[in-house]
């Protein structure tokens, strides 16, 4: 069994985060991932994992209010990207290319 260092797999969540394949979502995502990811624990990086794992339209919705996430999907990282401020980072531009 290979276990995937904590570094490569940092940098395949932030690689994921900015290729999700809806625009809106690759920049709030990977911007967010950008901020916060690097210094995640195993644990967190587990849970950012599983956010990940929902589809764009949903997560579009649950970030611009649009629905209340289910009680299920609920977590402190998607609690976290659910208080990001992504209009701060709209202005710098894409910062993909640090962890690309």
């Amino acid at each position: 069994m290979i276990v995937e260092s904590l570094e490569k797999k940092r940098k395949r969540l932030i690689f994921r985060s900015w290729h999700r394949g809806m625009k809106e979502m690759d920049q709030i995502i990977g911007s967010f991932a950008n901020d916060y990811v690097p210094t995640y624990s195993e644990a967190e990086l587990a849970l950012f994992e599983e956010v990940l794992q929902n589809s764009d339209p949903e997560l579009y919705d649950w970030i611009c209010r649009r629905i209340e996430v289910p009680a299920n999907k609920v977590n402190p990282i998607l609690d976290e990207i659910l208080k990001y401020n992504y209009a701060a980072k709209r202005s710098t531009g894409s910062d993909e290319a640090k962890f690309s």
